[in-house]
């Protein structure tokens, strides 16, 4: 015999008291069984209380696929009751993915014309729900009916459906443009709250939308006005703020109507200051209605002073006691400090108070905005206090922190000496965490300021003698001893207290490095070959003897198991055997290494060449010695892989057809290639560019960061550096996110005045969260197409 089905309530209760899941699982498939029996009955009158209990059963996560046909029959009821269950069974069980969902159109297209207005409220919210593509086209112009009828409650779920629908169909836009205007004049607060919405998203999706509501600007001017003064009702009122979120959100819908739009942002700036100072501070609505305020202001054209009161109010959130509001204010001013850099400067104090944080993101933040600050002029004391933090951060910020100190330092040193001077102590400090360049570009520092060789072995040796287990340090130190070694044990250098080195606490000290198992392979080879150099600088009373110390060294390591370690010792052993009498001239000093390297000259001379053998009109040759060593110093690092311009080719519209005196239309500008310039793990960085015609010395590049792989990139940061003899503007980015699985790409335009068309060199800095893991990714773009700049 069949035990009888159970109520609703009842199957709650017996679930519920359930001890386990096997007993759960039990009773809900015996339950299951009697509502597919039920079903199959065909029993009308308990059709709806059956689903309710399916319904309840889905939600607890087993499956309910069953009654989805179930769900069209009620809604194709008359009664109510049957509505109500279908129309939440359809949202619950049914969506675009499956073909049952058509079958509902019709119905629902009965219930929005012909219904009452709960059944009306009941289909809207079903489309709103769960409305493909094809329902929404079906259904458009019901719901456009809807807009306008007597009952607010009807209104504003029309209004929420025709969100939907512009989100899943944009060409639906011209159908609800007309009623927005009616709507704005609502003063039902859902309404209102509503029309706002569905016009943010027509004006995001469609242009001509946004050229029409750019009209209605000065009316939500004075909504928001009226709500600042007045207020709209004591219900929507939280804290002392008038209707914080209804304030929010048109101060969104102005910011999208007045970016790029010379009289809607005139229109509105006055709003906006009176917002940005009469709102209050002291609780959360109203630092949440100011940060939108803000925003606004950094995007439309907004008066410049304007501009310096959104700075100063995300420098007061940076006293908040809020971490929250803290981290807001640091990510939009870090946002902010290309386009303001004087305005945020001034709260540059406050900035590096931030460091001190113990929350890791908020102290992140406030490294990366402080990196940012660093200029020619407060370079000094910012890296005093950068220094200072780098001795106490977390592991994980040190990496970052010695990385942008030695860029900053590198970019705007004020001396030689202090730039050396810098580089040690980042060494010193945190040696295992600087980037891989780091050893050559000191060692080439050092080599090219010929003054400082004193004062550079001096101090290294010193380092050296107190900690060996900073590998990069260990190397430059190595390095300077094996060519400097002659100026280590004169004392000759004025600039520090004197200090008196003997030989043999020179080699002591390399053969400790040598043997100490902290020093890498590649530490082993700079010291052995520090050893080797050391043996044509040693003068002294004991001067035959070092060379054979120093060979007896070296042949120890002719049987090394690292491979290079082998070879260098043993090719280093033979040329104490058969070459001793040419040792001294291959171990001379290096010779100074100019930051642009051999090659820049080899590709200058090739060029030369090329442009004889043309025999065409002479290139300017732009990138002289002076100018490409400002250069490769901007770009912070050596290179030889600097762009020249190439000479003109003979072609229709050239050089030759000038010199014949020819009459030949130059053709138009062919279009620049795109640049791919950054690839990893799915994120991917795209360079377009274009060439204003009337203004041939603009170029405008569109950054387009794209990811494919399957978790977002967030707190996604792009900067660039170009050469002195450039002007570079970057404006603000379309997004800090850049979704997962080909979404919505984040893009972001440079301007570049090039005005004596010089090759263009490009330096990336890509800053962003991936996978939880936080990347910074510093590059050199040196390819680009010629069409660029010539």
């Amino acid at each position: 015999m069949l035990v009888p089905s159970l109520k609703l309530q009842d199957l709650i209760e017996e679930i519920r008291g359930a001890k386990t899941q096997a007993q759960e699982r039990e009773v809900i498939q015996k339950e299951c069984a009697h509502i597919r029996a039920s079903f199959r009955d065909g029993d009308p009158l308990h059709r709806h209380r059956q689903l309710a209990k399916l319904l309840y059963v889905h939600m607890l996560g087993y499956p309910a696929h069953f009654g989805q046909m179930e769900c069209l029959k009620l809604i194709a009821s008359p009664r109510f009751t049957d509505k109500r269950v279908g129309y939440l069974g359809a949202m619950l069980l049914l969506d675009e993915r499956q073909d049952a969902h058509l079958l509902i159109t019709n119905s629902i297209k009965n219930d929005l014309s012909q219904g009452t207005q709960a059944v009306q409220g009941l289909a809207l919210c079903t489309l709103s729900t769960m409305g493909s593509a094809e329902m929404c086209r079906d259904l458009a112009t019901e719901v456009e009916k809807l807009l306008l009828q007597p009952s607010p409650y009807v209104r504003k779920k029309a209004v929420l459906t025709a969100v939907h629908m512009i989100r899943k169909v944009p060409e639906l836009s011209t159908i609800f443009l007309p009623p927005c205007a009616q709507l704005l004049r609502e003063r039902h607060h859902g309404i209102l709250m509503g029309t706002i919405t569905l016009i943010m998203e027509l004006s995001e999706r469609s242009p001509a939308a946004l050229k029409h509501f750019r009209k209605v600007v000065p009316q939500l001017v004075q909504i928001l006005r009226t709500l600042l003064t007045t207020g709209y009702s004591t219900e929507h009122s939280i804290s002392g703020v008038s209707d914080p979120f209804l304030q929010v959100r048109i101060l969104r819908l102005l910011r999208i109507l007045g970016r790029n739009h010379e009289e809607s942002s005139e229109t509105m700036n006055d709003l906006l200051a009176q917002v940005a100072t009469n709102t209050d501070t002291s609780r959360n609505a109203g630092n949440a209605v100011l940060f939108e305020t803000v925003l606004t202001i950094m995007d439309i054209r907004s008066a410049a002073g304007l501009r310096v009161l959104a700075v100063n109010i995300l420098g007061r959130f940076l006293l908040n006691s809020d971490k929250n509001i803290r981290y807001v204010a640091l990510t939009s001013l870090l946002r902010l400090v290309q386009s303001d850099h004087s305005a945020v400067q001034r709260h540059r104090p406050t900035v590096v108070e931030c460091l001190r944080e113990p929350d890791a993101s908020l102290s992140r933040r406030a490294l990366e905005l402080s990196l940012a600050l660093v200029n020619s002029s407060n370079v000094r004391a910012m890296m005093q206090e950068l220094q200072g933090f780098l001795q106490s951060c977390p592991a994980d910020l040190r990496a970052d922190c010695a990385s942008g100190i030695l860029l900053a330092a590198e970019r705007f040193a004020p001396s030689m000496r202090w730039h050396i001077d810098t580089i040690l102590r980042v060494l010193t400090t945190a040696g295992a965490h600087v980037r891989d360049d780091a050893v050559a570009n000191l060692t080439q520092l050092i080599g090219g300021a010929q003054e400082l060789h004193a004062y550079s072995v001096r101090r290294l040796y010193c380092a050296l003698a107190e900690d060996i287990s900073q590998q990069p340090l260990v190397q430059v130190a190595a390095w300077c001893i094996g060519e400097y070694g002659d100026l280590l044990l004169e004392g000759s250098c004025e600039e520090i207290e004197p200090l008196q080195v003997e030989e043999e606490e020179v080699l002591a000290l390399l053969e400790r490095v040598l043997q100490s198992h902290m020093s890498l392979p590649a530490t082993r080879g700079y010291a052995l070959t520090a050893l080797m150099k050391l043996s044509t600088r040693l003068r002294g009373d004991n001067n035959a003897l070092w060379p054979s110390r120093i060979r007896q060294v070296v042949s120890i390591y002719g049987s090394c198991l690292d491979v290079e370690l082998q070879q260098r010792a043993v090719e280093y052993d033979v040329l104490f055997r058969k070459y001793d009498h040419m040792r001294a001239a291959i171990l001379e000093k290096m010779p100074l290494v100019e930051r642009g390297g051999p090659q820049v000259d080899e590709e200058a001379k090739e060029s030369k060449e090329e442009t004889r053998l043309l025999e065409a009109a002479p290139v300017p040759t732009e990138p002289q010695a002076s100018k490409l060593l400002d250069l490769l110093d901007l770009l912070d690092g050596p290179s030889g892989d600097a762009q020249h311009p190439r000479p003109l080719d003979p072609s229709p519209g050239g050089p030759l057809v000038q010199l014949l005196d020819l009459p030949c239309a130059s053709p138009p500008p062919a279009p620049i290639p795109d640049l791919k310039v950054f690839e990893r793990e799915g994120l991917q960085l795209n360079l377009s560019f274009v060439r204003p015609p009337g203004t041939p010395i603009l170029l405008l590049i569109t950054v387009t960061a794209t990811n494919t792989s399957g978790d977002d990139v967030t707190h996604f940061i792009c900067q660039a550096a170009v050469p002195k003899s450039f002007q570079l503007q970057l404006q603000a980015p379309s997004g800090d996110t850049v979704p997962a699985q080909g979404g919505l790409p984040v893009t972001q335009l440079l301007r570049i005045l090039n005005p004596n068309k010089a090759p263009l060199r490009l330096k990336l800095r890509l800053t962003y969260n991936h996978f939880g893991q936080s990347v910074q990714e510093i590059f050199e773009v040196n390819n680009l197409p010629v069409e660029t700049w010539q």
